[in-house]
């Protein structure tokens, strides 16, 4: 299915979708494809905002702000995501999961890239209205759905690793 079928499934049933992305087997490059593409599209939604603040205090011009913004995004962020994507399964384990590793990155992954159309919303929001009333609600609809969704796919990957090797326990 396409990325972006998936991507809209994934708001109305998000352990149906993890469950097809699991099943199409453990390929790291899908899940770095997913990270990286949720990324970039996190980093795209900062751009409204870094011009608003620059507009607004131009001390530090705009090529440095996106400059900063893209280091952050492009190359610190996919190591902390990986880092939360353990720090999740070893939570998860802690209750009875017993997915893998990979489940738990793909998982992350996923979410990240399946909330970046709200990312982009927040994105407008902030470089069009700025802060306020409306740049929270956005904000927080973006928190609760990422968490609701992660917290789902997590928990679709750690019981797909039970039906996968009912014998056996995964790495």
């Amino acid at each position: 299915m396409a990325v972006s079928r998936e991507i809209f499934a994934t708001w109305r049933a998000p352990r149906t979708v993890m469950r097809r992305q699991l099943a199409g087997g453990q390929r790291e490059e899908r899940a770095l494809v997913y990270l990286m593409a949720a990324c970039l599209m996190i980093f795209v939604s900062t751009l409204p905002g870094l011009a608003r603040d620059a507009y607004l205090d131009p001390s530090v011009p705009l090529e440095a702000r996106i400059g900063g913004a893209l280091v952050a995004w492009m190359f610190l962020a996919p190591l902390i995501f990986y880092v939360l994507a353990a720090v999740g399964h070893l939570l998860a384990r802690l209750f009875g999961g017993r997915g893998t590793w990979f489940g738990a990155r793909l998982a992350l992954f996923w979410t990240l890239l399946a909330v970046s159309p709200l990312w982009l919303l927040q994105g407008l929001v902030a470089g069009l209205i700025g802060p306020g009333a409306a740049l929270a609600l956005v904000s927080s609809v973006l928190a609760v759905a990422f968490l609701a969704i992660w917290l789902l796919s997590l928990a679709e990957a750690e019981e797909f690793g039970l039906r996968q090797e009912p014998g056996k326990t995964p790495r």
